[in-house]
């Protein structure tokens, strides 16, 4: 079977953002950023390559298990990245100092007077 051009370029960009992300992983400073990393770079380079898979072998089991994936992948990497990036905050893990905005101080104060 022969490989076509366009779910290549699918896959192969889906790999470069997948190593993007993995860089990210491992080169930016806390875990909040690493978060953000992980969420946006690895989600959209693996459905990327899903999607490439799905092109390939286009309506088969293959090709609906990688569709059924890449909606899995597409659900459950940001909520578990938010869940591990409220849980840091919430357990008092210290942003980065370079760090601009603290979007969320305001919403954990008020969630700290009400209980």
């Amino acid at each position: 079977m022969t490989i076509d051009p366009i779910p290549m370029v699918f896959i192969t960009v889906g790999l470069l953002f997948d190593l993007l992300g993995c860089i990210g992983l491992v080169r930016l400073p806390d875990v909040y950023n690493r978060a953000q990393a992980a969420t946006k770079c690895v989600t959209l380079g693996t459905c990327l390559v899903l999607i490439g898979v799905a092109a390939q072998f286009g309506v088969s089991a293959l090709g609906i298990k990688a569709l059924l994936c890449m909606i899995f992948v597409l659900f459950t990497s940001p909520v578990g990245a938010h869940a591990i990036v409220r849980g840091a905050y919430r357990s008092g893990v210290k942003m980065w100092g370079g760090s601009v905005v603290d979007a969320y101080a305001d919403v954990a104060a008020s969630e700290q007077e009400k209980s």
